[in-house]
């Protein structure tokens, strides 16, 4: 494969000091300002926060991607206001003071610079871009990438640290626009806009990415990847042999529901069926 990008290809060892991780989810609760949102004191979701992410590191989860999954529906980035930066970053401050593992951030829907902002005054290591080049039809409408004004953004708070786990081929959306180019092309593009990660995801939320689709974006790059959506302690092994980890969530869940607490159970089991996986 001729090399499109000079960005190095360890960044999952770098960030994590391990050749393969496993990335837990902090759904925030919806945020003041949200549709969902009921009066709840702001303290209560601090609070429901971090006791998911104590349920998930204390089980041995590597790392935690924090994200504003409450805040459904979801905006497109240009009209994502100021609250939603200022409350992830007091609940990424909060988590980092509390466990000292990685963690990243995912602002919905595809809010890169809202992401850096909060990856930066709270002291992330990485966030979680959708679309990072070229576009599709989201249930939000139409995604555009955002590399190239998020990297200026970067630039500008001078914290070219903070790494970019980008999606190809991303959950929730329709590709007809450019499904003139192959997923392999698409998955190049994320490299020669300097992502750092490759992430491939499922259809929707909880959905799995076949060992196909994984095999066909893992063969097209030389950036780490991940899977980021459907990983259960059922298939993690068999995930775990085609990539350098996974981002997990609706199945660490109580009842395997998104927006139900973190399972230590289910977290304990997940964890031991990695384990060999990790291991080799």
């Amino acid at each position: 494969m001729q090399p499109i990008s000079d960005r190095p290809s360890n960044a999952i060892s770098d960030i994590f000091g391990r050749d393969k991780a496993l990335i837990g989810m902090i759904h925030c609760p919806p945020f003041p300002g949200a549709p969902r949102y009921r009066d709840q004191p702001v303290t209560e979701i601090y609070d429901t926060c971090l006791r998911d992410a104590e349920a998930l590191i204390s089980n041995g989860i590597h790392g935690l991607m924090i994200e504003n999954h409450g805040d459904i529906p979801f905006l497109k980035p240009d009209d994502i206001t100021c609250e939603t930066a200022a409350f992830m970053a007091v609940v990424t401050d909060r988590i980092r003071r509390e466990f000292d593992v990685p963690l990243g951030i995912s602002v919905l829907a595809n809010a890169p610079i809202p992401a850096l902002s909060v990856a930066a005054s709270g002291g992330a290591q990485f966030i979680r871009v959708n679309e990072w080049a070229n576009g599709y039809v989201a249930n939000e409408g139409f995604i555009e990438g955002r590399a190239g004004e998020a990297l200026r953004f970067r630039a500008r708070l001078r914290q070219d640290q903070i790494r970019i786990f980008a999606d190809s081929h991303v959950k929730h959306g329709a590709h007809a626009i450019t499904a003139d180019r192959t997923i392999e092309e698409l998955t190049r593009d994320l490299a020669f806009f300097d992502a750092d990660v490759v992430i491939a995801t499922g259809q929707r939320t909880g959905d799995a990415a076949t060992p196909e689709e994984i095999r066909t974006i893992r063969d097209a790059t030389h950036l780490a990847l991940l899977v980021g959506s459907g990983v259960s302690e059922g298939n993690i092994q068999q995930i775990l042999g085609l990539t350098n980890g996974v981002i997990v969530a609706s199945s660490l869940k109580e009842g395997g529901v998104w927006w139900n607490p973190v399972d230590p159970a289910r977290v304990k089991r997940f964890v031991e069926a990695a384990a060999p996986a990790l291991e080799g």
